[in-house]
């Protein structure tokens, strides 16, 4: 249960007012560790919004920068391109992961080691237009890592 809670997900709303915001939660938040000369590494998890809302942008004070980028193949060449949004449909869950659309952590203040938990703030608008703020914790794992761990129930 440690990724449970290392995982553990606060939402802060920037906006003030009675409004409805739309639910953002996200599991299974985790970040490849890093060697010590390291400068950036990738940030995985699944994220589910109550309504359709956009990833605007994502920080986190472990990182110089951190950036959206999607990554595909193209003419049998692996190719990774920053994303200026990332769309969450209402109620469908959209999974950051290698290979994949993921989070970059740029300009690393130092190393990334197993057991770290990093945070990342994630600013989401709903349809509303609003922008709150979506706190994540995600933990370090293995420089190695490509997936969740071992212990994860996966249902298929």
């Amino acid at each position: 249960m440690k990724n449970a809670i290392a995982t553990t997900v606060a939402v802060s709303l920037l906006a003030l007012g009675g409004a409805a915001h739309a639910e953002v939660t996200v599991k299974d938040a985790w970040v490849r560790g890093t060697t010590p000369a390291q400068r950036a590494t990738g940030a995985f998890m699944e994220i589910v919004s109550s309504e359709d809302a956009v990833v605007l942008s994502a920080s986190s004070p472990a990182a110089g920068a951190t950036e959206l980028h999607t990554m595909k193949l193209e003419d049998g060449i692996m190719k990774m391109r920053a994303m200026s949004r990332l769309e969450l449909p209402a109620g469908k869950p959209v999974f950051l992961a290698p290979r994949s659309n993921h989070l970059m952590l740029l300009d690393l203040k130092k190393q990334a080691k197993v057991g770290d938990v990093l945070p990342i703030i994630l600013k989401v608008e709903g349809k509303d237009k609003k922008v709150q703020s979506v706190e994540v914790k995600a933990q370090v794992r293995d420089l190695t890592a490509t997936a969740a761990p071992a212990e994860h129930d996966h249902q298929h």
